[in-house]
């Protein structure tokens, strides 16, 4: 079975530097890659102010702290991935981005290295399929926040072999992940759940049985949920929680995975939750406020 000692990061967004974060205070050494050296160095600048956040909370001490930030190194390109062991891609929920990633990258990994996904819906076979190493390729699924969620979601494609399956187990475990084990079915297991809820609290609020701030308390109060179905659909990001619906329906042909009209609406507008700044709430002012 391939040891795996160093693991690039496609991707510096929240999922990238979330899993370069927990990936490097498991011991690994980082190779974080985006669109530019400038992307990639702002990525670790970011690890870098959340760790110290874990520090000032006791969750960490200075000398983790200090340790894993030395582990990461900002890549300069796809070639500085050619000693990785494993590779994670962390783009967009965008295929057709995944693909393209996956055309550049693949040139300059070793033959041995595994390569995997971090998709948390779009099919692992059909991705490994854009590869030239369908039997060293599966789905990695972090959660997000990925320091603060324990499960990682393992899915094999159909050629994916036994040690590139093992490996991968192996290395979630050394995070101090739990892993569960989906086959690649649209949504995997996560989502395949969570995703039609939230879509169906949308709907709740198209049709105006109730509004965004008694929904929300309604499944925060009522079902113990820690965050509401739509303060949940913020945080994930909007534009993400459609596309992830939109491979649903399309995989499974069934009307019940249909997006609410409300949800491609708000993502028409550019309103996709948190890291827009508006989205069910608005992030604007000094607390979020409802926006319907």
């Amino acid at each position: 079975m391939l040891e795996i000692r160093t693991v690039g990061v496609v991707g510096a967004g929240q999922m990238g530097i979330g899993i370069a974060h927990v990936v490097a205070l498991g011991g690994y050494d980082v190779l974080l890659l985006d669109v530019s050296l400038e992307r990639a160095r702002a990525g670790v600048e970011r690890v870098g102010a959340n760790l110290a956040r874990q520090v000032a909370s006791g969750k960490l001490s200075e000398e983790q702290r200090a340790a894993a930030l030395a582990r990461i190194t900002p890549a300069d390109g796809a070639t500085a991935l050619k000693d990785a062991d494993l590779v994670i891609e962390a783009a967009t929920e965008e295929e057709a981005v995944k693909r393209r990633i996956f055309q550049q990258i693949c040139p300059e990994l070793k033959p041995e290295a595994i390569l995997a996904t971090n998709t948390s819906s779009i099919s692992i076979t059909r991705l490994a399929s854009a590869t030239d190493r369908p039997e060293r390729f599966l789905g990695i699924h972090f959660m997000n926040p990925v320091p603060l969620m324990k499960l990682v979601e393992l899915v094999r494609g159909i050629a994916t072999e036994d040690a590139t399956f093992q490996a991968a187990r192996t290395f979630a475990t050394r995070l101090d992940k739990v892993t569960t084990v989906s086959e690649d079915f649209p949504a995997f297991i996560v989502n395949r759940i969570l995703m039609p809820m939230i879509n169906e609290a949308i709907y709740t609020l198209y049709e105006g049985v109730g509004s965004v701030e008694s929904i929300d308390n309604s499944m925060r109060l009522g079902a113990n949920h820690p965050m509401g179905p739509l303060q949940l659909a913020d945080f994930i990001g909007l534009d993400t929680c459609l596309s992830i619906m939109q491979v649903l329906h399309d995989g499974l042909a069934d009307s019940k995975y249909r997006p609410c009209p409300l949800l491609v609406k708000y993502v028409e507008a550019g309103w996709l939750g948190r890291k827009a700044g508006r989205g069910f709430y608005d992030y604007r002012g000094a607390s979020p406020v409802p926006t319907r």
